[in-house]
Formats: C-alpha cells, sequence, structure tokens
C-alpha cells in the first residue's frame, strides 16, 4: 500500500518529481520550562491570516557527508534548536486562541527523494509553482488554526545529491525577518554554533485570530530579474522625471525605484480592466519596526515586529515617481518613535479587521527581503545556490529579493493569469529585465 501511495505521489501529475521516504515529529530536544509554556501572541500576531511563509534553500552536492548523515544532523540540529524555540514546537491554544501552548508537540518533518539533479531543475523549471511541491502537503495546508502544526520542515534530495530545505512556518507566530533568522539559527546550531533568539510574551488580546487568505489556482508567480545596471539605469530615469516636475529626488534606492516601477505596471493593469479607467488603488508594505521603536526591541526578536505602511494613489499625478516615492519616504518617517506594541495601531483594541481586509480588496503588496542574509544560511554544505519563496497564490504581490551573487534584484510578482499577459509585456517594464 505505501508502493502504491508513493507511486501515486511520485506519477500524479506530469512536472511532479518528488516521493516522500519519511515523515516523523521532531520534538525538542529537552522540555519547555514550565513557566514558558503558554506564549502569549503580539497585537500583531493576532490579527495576522492564517497562512504559512514557505521559504526553500537549494545546494549542490557536497563530498562533506552522505545523505543519511545530512538528514540524521538536521534532525539532530532541529530538535537542539527547538528547544530554543519552543513555542514553533507547541499548537495553538483552544479555548484562549490568541496563545500557543508550548506543549513540546513538536514539528512535522518529511524526507524526499527528487527524480532529476539540481542543476536540470534549476535550468529547466518553467513554472515557479514547481517548487511547492518540495513543502509539506505541497503547501495544501489546512486553514483551521487548532489542527494547524506551526512548523513543517521537508529535506528534499536530488539523484546528484544536492539537498533543498523547505520550511513552512505559520505567519501568525512569525515575520518574514523571524522566518529567515530561524532557518539561519537551525543552521547554525547543525554547525555547533549557539543561538539566542528573543521570545516576548503580551497579555494584550483583541480577540480575534485573524481571518484567512483564500489562494487561488487563477494566480500565477513569475520571477523578474532586475541586474544592478539596469537598476542604476531606471535610477538614472527616475531621477531625470523628477527633476523636469520640478521635485527633484536624490539619493533613490533599489528599493524605492523597484517599487515604483512594478506598482506603476500592476495599475496599468488594474486601469486596462476598468475600461480603461483610473481606479483608486492601494500599495501596501510591511516595514520592520524592531529598531524604530521608542525603546528598540533586540534584533533577533521573534514574532510580528512590523506595521504596515499604505499609500492610496487616487489619479494618475499621485503614480508619478516623484509623489509616490515621497508618500513612501513619509511613511517611512512616520514609523520613528512607536511607543509600543499596544500603540501599534492607535486605537487601542478597537481593530477594524473588516475595514482592513477592505483595505487589500483593490491593492498592490510589496515585501522587501533584500538585504535579509537569506544567501548566508549554511547547515555545513556551503552556501546555497538558490533561495526562494513558494506557494505564492495571492492577487497582486510583489516581494523583492537579493540575487545569488548579489548583481541584482528578483521580484517575485504573482498575478491573476490573465493580468500576467499585460504586465509583463508593458513596454515600461521591458528596458529593465
Amino acid at each position: 500500500m505505501t508502493m502504491i501511495r508513493n507511486l501515486l505521489t511520485r506519477f500524479g501529475r506530469s512536472h511532479q518529481l518528488h516521493t516522500i521516504i519519511s515523515k516523523e515529529i521532531i520534538k525538542p530536544s529537552s522540555p519547555t520550562p514550565s513557566h514558558l509554556k503558554t506564549y502569549n501572541f503580539t497585537i500583531i500576531d493576532q490579527i495576522i491570516p492564517h497562512i504559512y511563509m514557505p521559504m526553500i534553500t537549494f545546494y549542490p552536492n557536497t563530498p562533506i557527508s552522505n545523505i543519511h548523515d545530512k538528514t540524521t544532523d538536521l534532525k539532530k540540529s532541529l530538535s537542539q534548536t527547538l528547544t530554543k524555540y519552543y513555542p514553533f514546537a507547541g499548537r495553538y491554544g483552544k479555548v484562549a486562541p490568541a496563545h500557543v501552548d508550548c506543549n513540546d508537540n513538536g514539528a512535522e518533518f518529511f524526507e524526499a527523494s527528487i527524480d532529476t539533479t539540481l542543476s536540470d531543475f534549476l535550468q529547466n523549471s518553467k513554472h515557479h509553482q514547481d517548487i511547492d511541491q518540495f513543502f509539506p502537503y505541497a503547501l495544501n495546508h489546512d486553514n483551521e488554526p487548532e489542527n494547524l502544526t506551526p512548523l513543517m520542515v521537508q529535506v528534499n534530495h536530488f539523484e546528484c545529491g544536492g539537498v533543498a530545505v523547505a520550511v513552512s512556518l505559520s505567519h501568525k507566530l512569525a515575520d518574514a525577518n523571524s522566518l529567515v533568522q530561524f532557518i539561519g539559527d537551525w543552521a547554525k546550531t547543525t554547525r555547533s554554533y549557539a543561538i539566542d533568539p528573543k521570545f516576548m510574551s503580551f497579555e494584550y488580546n483583541i480577540n480575534s485570530m485573524g481571518g484567512s487568505l483564500n489562494r487561488s489556482k487563477d494566480y500565477v508567480t513569475r520571477i523578474f530579474k532586475f541586474d544592478n545596471s539596469k537598476i542604476n539605469k531606471l535610477k538614472v530615469k527616475v531621477k531625470d522625471m523628477a527633476e523636469e516636475s520640478g521635485q527633484p529626488i536624490t539619493n533613490l534606492t533599489r528599493v524605492e525605484v523597484l517599487n515604483w516601477l512594478l506598482y506603476t505596471c500592476g495599475v496599468a493593469v488594474t486601469t486596462k480592466n476598468n475600461s480603461g479607467y483610473f481606479k483608486p488603488t492601494n500599495f501596501i508594505f510591511p516595514a520592520n519596526i524592531r529598531q524604530k521603536m521608542v525603546e528598540p526591541l533586540p534584533e533577533k526578536s521573534i514574532g510580528n515586529f512590523c506595521m504596515t505602511m499604505q499609500i492610496l494613489t487616487k489619479n494618475e499625478s499621485e503614480m508619478k515617481p516623484e509623489s509616490f516615492i515621497g508618500e513612501f519616504r513619509k511613511c517611512k518617517m512616520q514609523l520613528q518613535g512607536v511607543r509600543n506594541m499596544e500603540s501599534v495601531f492607535g486605537f487601542n483594541s478597537n481593530v477594524d479587521l473588516e475595514e482592513m481586509g477592505r483595505t487589500f480588496e483593490n491593492a498592490y503588496l510589496s515585501s522587501s527581503m533584500c538585504g535579509f542574509p537569506v544567501y548566508e544560511i549554511d547547515f555545513g554544505w556551503g552556501k546555497p545556490v538558490k533561495a526562494t519563496f513558494a506557494g505564492l497564490r495571492w492577487k497582486n504581490l510583489f516581494i523583492l529579493m537579493d540575487t545569488p551573487k548579489k548583481d541584482g534584484i528578483e521580484a517575485l510578482v504573482c498575478l491573476e493569469k490573465k493580468d500576467m499577459e499585460i504586465f509583463q509585456s508593458d513596454p515600461r517594464l521591458l528596458p529593465f529585465i
């Protein structure tokens, strides 16, 4: 029966390459102390939707260790890491839904074999969605909080001996900064380095476990690579446009000009779908507030310590780079001096989740991972040749990441299929990719 299931897993779809070898639960190597058994969510954690953040790192074959030793080392170090990341091994509370029961139930650990070489997959894979199969359950996770395992891992072995480590972590426990830190700390533990994450429990409860984001097969993800030389040309173009308007911009950053370009092309799609009429649209971006608070949080703080900023463009003139980038900078300045976590929203517990949901209905969400040490994650086999996110099935999403050689930026763009055709052909975009 197991063999039949494996064959179905292996050949169920023409582009499906993996066979699940094993599954087990990895528990912390030592029990969580009684005074840490309950981990309360921050106010931001509580309104985060029930989604997973799926990140994967790819490593070429090395003669350092064989497949069995690599997997054994990863299981051992994950168990040790979970002792420090104890909420990740717990389960969501059922009676008081604003906390995690740190009961040491553990993380799910899958092992899979991949019927191709790493280089063949990276070179020949035509769809970003092909990466989804390298994650537990191919990212088809249950959205009910009481059924969620906060952390799931799948270690994928390629025919050549290469490895892909896929981590799927509940967003309610961590932001992208925390996710990268966790994987990096797991890698450090594998190499026998000490780690020191900071978990802070809060008593603030808004009686909400957030909503759910609907994923759809009608959304597709494509990666657009912007070389540094092309980004510099884009900076010159933006600078010239701003000077011509009489509102010059200095010290342009890569993230600023790329966000303007991607958003401009995205709004052009929205306009075309609206019979050519401009439709007011939100540009939304999360920003790390750990070091921006009056009393800065430790940089290694684990949780959702970010604020979601937004720019509403009501007409075409507000799409001009000097207007958009000016608002972008103004929003970032407003982050300075946040008093505490309770003041993040400015209105105590009266968080209008329905209103927040409406904000996302006609919006583009952008998240920058540039500068994150994703290419420093070393489990003892060297640095990854590729790191990326998977499972992107949400409308109008941009994720910016450094390229492996840091010679540019990769933009992961998720749009509806029909919108992607318009987006990727935009004459404003083509000169820079």
